[in-house]
């Protein structure tokens, strides 16, 4: 009986043995979570998951997040591995990724990571980091670049301020998915879409659109200067058309050229100043009188659905600019209420964890009534806004005095809209025969109404996609010129929001599902941590010890009281 019985011991060892290497080896093979957050923040949108199984070739990823970083930035890095693990799993394999440091030097060359970084738009951030030989600084690139059949793509994976910050933090690591599938999605693109940059009414061209042009556009698409009023037609080649900032007046016969693009389906973003308010004016004259530009765009976009107010908008959630003490060289930051720093409202895909957009003289902006439009707030005030009408005297003495809060009751003034629908025609029952015919000769013919459902964004700041300048070179947009080197220095989300805008009237992927996921914080109660400090580490450290010592005293206690009988 005791042969067999051992005999039975020594085979049921075996077995589990087996088991557990059968198991071992059927996981390495198949990798299956069950995700149970709120949020689903461990489950890959279907429209992700098409893209990885198309990829026919390998896709290496390299992630600048390596060393001795911040648990925020560890935990970044940890999640961005864990993400493209995933991928590769979905792309059979496909999905290469490796974890380095920025300071590396590029295999067969001398130039370091770094250096490639920052010629591709990624803008460090500068940590001051405490060592014995005193305060030096760090500088760390949350950044990673994909690679695909050799062409190469930045992706900057924390697009926060240049500090750090567990809101932004989050957030980035909500929009890791996004960020890497839209990379793969656009290096795997043969061709990228052509947009159209309207050059014709005064739009600037110069040092101060470097970043955007750069770094936004050059970067994602294919980028074409288009003069309107020579073009006898906006092609339906061009994806989008922008126009930025215009000081010119618009023409009739501009007018028809944009209206019949938007009918056959041409998606167009409208930054517009409605005002003349620059800040070179203010500077030399220390005031400015803000008067309309008379652009002539307002039946235009009335027709679709918004009017830009001539007003200015100012708010006590604003950007600092310097002012002048003792009329000298002396100098204190004040804040700057024609500076507005609007707060994303979170309701799109478009401004989705995005940051604070800063705005410079910007327009207000009602909605109007427009049959079958659909409008969506993309930029508001804050609870304390006001708006002053034109003609406006603008002056640096303004902030000697600190602004009466009572002023400012105005709350939630909208400065930039989605508009969603079937565009209506301006000029229905408006051109001749002579125009019809004319329009007809190039193939295509005159529309009253769009041929299936349209989109457009306007915002009533021509300023929110430049750049400033510092020493004649451009500096990252986003970031006040004024505030650079200082305590004040801050990198606002403008290029984020812009980029945003962008990629909802381009981009075909069908990305707005991973776009639009969404991490709760949740965050320990600081005060509640501190009083149960001692209970929790004794719950944690000291009671499992003491539990397996009295676990082992009864384990012992009950064997000799067994085996004494």
């Amino acid at each position: 009986m005791k042969t067999f019985s051992n005999k039975n011991k020594k085979w049921g060892w075996v077995v589990v043995l087996a088991l557990i290497i059968a198991v071992n080896l059927f996981a390495s093979f198949v990798h299956r979570r069950i995700d149970l957050t709120n949020e689903k923040r461990f489950t890959i949108s279907s429209p992700v998951k098409k893209i990885l199984h198309n990829l026919n070739e390998v896709v290496d990823v390299q992630i600048f997040l390596k060393g001795d970083l911040p648990s925020g930035f560890k935990k970044l890095s940890v999640s961005a591995q864990d993400l493209l693990q995933e991928f590769k799993e979905y792309s059979n394999g496909n999905v290469h990724y490796k974890v380095i440091s920025a300071d590396d030097k590029i295999p067969g060359s001398e130039r370091t990571y770094a250096d490639t970084l920052s010629s591709l738009g990624i803008v460090p951030i500068n940590l001051k980091v405490q060592l014995k030989s005193g305060e030096q600084s760090q500088y760390v690139y949350p950044a990673a670049l994909v690679n695909y059949k050799n062409k190469i793509l930045a992706v900057n994976l924390y697009s926060g301020p240049r500090a750090i910050d567990n809101k932004e933090l989050n957030s980035a690591d909500a929009l890791l998915e996004y960020k890497f599938a839209d990379a793969i999605y656009k290096v795997m693109e043969d061709h990228k879409p052509l947009i159209a940059y309207s050059v014709g009414n005064g739009e600037p061209t110069g040092v101060n659109t470097y970043d955007f042009v750069e770094n936004v556009l050059k970067k994602n698409y294919t980028l074409f200067m288009m003069n309107i009023q020579k073009e006898p037609l906006i092609p339906d080649t061009f994806s989008l058309l922008l126009i930025v900032k215009p000081t010119i007046s618009f023409s009739e016969d501009e007018k028809l050229k944009i209206d019949q693009y938007i009918m056959r389906g041409g998606k167009v973003i409208w930054f517009v100043d409605r005002l003349e308010a620059e800040m070179d004016s203010l500077q030399m004259k220390n005031q400015v009188v803000a008067y309309d530009r008379n652009l002539n765009l307002e039946d235009l976009l009335f027709k679709y659905g918004v009017r830009i107010n001539p007003d200015l908008l100012m708010d006590l959630q604003c950007d600092f600019l310097p002012f002048s003490v003792n009329g000298n060289d002396q100098f204190e930051f004040l804040h700057w209420n024609y500076f507005p720093l609007f707060e994303s409202k979170q309701n799109s895909v478009i401004n989705k964890n995005v940051g604070l957009v800063a705005g410079r003289f910007v327009n207000s902006i009602d909605t109007v009534s427009s049959a079958g439009i659909k409008k969506t707030i993309l930029l508001s005030s804050s609870l304390n806004a006001r708006t002053i009408e034109t003609p406006a005297l603008i002056s640096g003495e303004e902030n000697r005095n600190a602004p009466e809060d009572d002023a400012f009751k105005k709350n939630d003034v909208p400065a930039a809209v989605l508009l969603e629908g079937k565009f209506n025609s301006l000029y229905k029952n408006r051109v001749g025969q002579s125009v019809m015919d004319s329009l007809g000769g190039y193939g295509t013919p005159f529309l009253t109404q769009c041929l299936s459902d349209n989109k457009m964004i306007v915002v009533a700041d021509g300023d929110i996609v430049l750049n400033g300048v510092a020493k004649g070179q451009p500096i990252p947009m986003g970031v006040n010129s004024y505030t650079l080197q200082t305590q004040y220095e801050y990198q606002f989300s403008n290029k984020e929001f812009v980029e945003d805008c962008l990629e909802y009237l381009v981009n075909n992927a069908g990305l707005s599902e991973a776009r639009a996921k969404d991490y709760t914080l949740r965050l320990l109660d600081s005060k509640k941590t501190s009083d149960e400090k001692t209970k929790w580490q004794f719950v944690n450290l000291v009671l499992p010890v003491v539990l397996v010592i009295l676990f082992g005293i009864t384990y012992q206690w009950w064997r000799r009281k067994k085996y004494r009988a």
